[in-house]
């Protein structure tokens, strides 16, 4: 698979953009296990033209995570052309057009998935970003705004006449929000559709190796992007890329040492990119959501303690803890 004049390999795994999640340590780690290619936080266009620092910061990019796209969402032409422009300059290797988040506060403004119910719109910003830079412009949107207007069918075939060099389509409504299952029927519809020839990019509950096998199967799709799964959990592409490659049999799996000690530096580069308070908050979310302490009796309590931590020493002391717990 090709986004531009990059080869993908054969059935990609990507990392979705994920506010307050997808930061660069994170994303160093997600690449490192297998990532094709990762994203960082999605970033408001008006925000990018009007310089606010907490939002320049979300677009700097290591080149130890390359490839890596930088997702923009907005609600009107000219402040998304102004900020591809500008995102331009820190050289990423796709930008995408976020037309998918369903979160009140930008979806209610006309942004994100809100876009859903001005296609027309949706259509003028992607052309002119499209002309706009020379950077490959790829697409994240879902089904439709709601079941009674399910349009992506349709919307696929606009958006690749606009000049897109992929789509990736989240199998929900901007109704259905993260509730109920994603449907993967209408993905592979546009996929299947002889008049795409872009690479179509699948999400939505893709939470296990199993899961996205059968994505690739049953629905042919080009890539597979992975969310929710990976949180607290950059090793899961690990488990899915030697799964797809039918490599499990020789594979060495990682250990719950292994695993920790994955955190921990997750957590000590967040603290040495930006500082002990911010770095421990980028990363705390992440242990907390991590799907290894499951097995921990009474786990509530530690996450709490974890979700409270403001001192390296104090959280590095609570992991520790936790090994000894999982080796028992």
């Amino acid at each position: 698979m090709k986004i531009g004049n990059i080869d993908y390999g054969n059935r990609p795994l990507f990392l979705a953009p994920m506010e307050d999640v997808t930061d660069v340590g994170f994303r160093m780690l997600c690449k490192r296990y297998g990532a094709a290619m990762v994203y960082t936080e999605f970033v408001a266009a008006e925000a990018i033209v009007r310089s606010i620092k907490a939002t320049l910061s979300k677009m700097t990019i290591n080149d130890d995570e390359r490839p890596v796209g930088i997702q923009i969402y907005g609600r009107d032409v000219e402040s998304m052309v102004e900020a591809a422009k500008i995102v331009e300059q820190v050289h990423p290797d796709v930008i995408d057009i976020n037309f998918g988040c369903p979160v009140k506060k930008v979806a209610s403004k006309g942004a994100g998935a809100g876009m859903l119910k001005n296609i027309p719109l949706l259509l003028d910003i992607t052309r002119n970003v499209v002309k706009a830079v020379n950077t490959p412009v790829t697409v994240k949107t879902r089904l439709g705004w709601d079941n009674d207007n399910l349009i992506i069918t349709e919307l696929a075939e606009q958006l690749q006449d606009c000049g897109i060099q992929a789509l990736t389509i989240h199998g929900r409504t901007r109704s259905q929000m993260y509730t109920g299952e994603a449907d993967w029927t209408l993905i592979g519809k546009v996929k299947n559709n002889p008049r795409i020839n872009i690479p179509i990019i699948g999400n939505g509950d893709i939470t296990s190796p199993e899961e996205a096998k059968r994505a690739f199967d049953e629905y042919g799709v080009d890539g597979v992007m992975v969310g929710r799964a990976t949180f607290g959990s950059p090793w899961v592409f690990k488990e899915m890329r030697e799964y797809l490659d039918n490599k499990t049999d020789d594979a060495t799996p990682l250990s719950i040492d292994d695993k920790i000690d994955i955190l921990e530096e997750q957590l000590k580069i967040n603290v040495e990119r930006i500082d002990e308070y911010r770095g421990i908050i980028h990363t705390r979310r992440h242990l907390a959501s991590s799907p290894i302490f499951k097995g921990i009796p009474d786990f509530r309590q530690t996450r709490i303690a974890m979700l409270r931590a403001t001192k390296v020493d104090e959280l590095m002391a609570i992991l520790e803890d936790c090994r000894k717990l999982l080796k028992e």
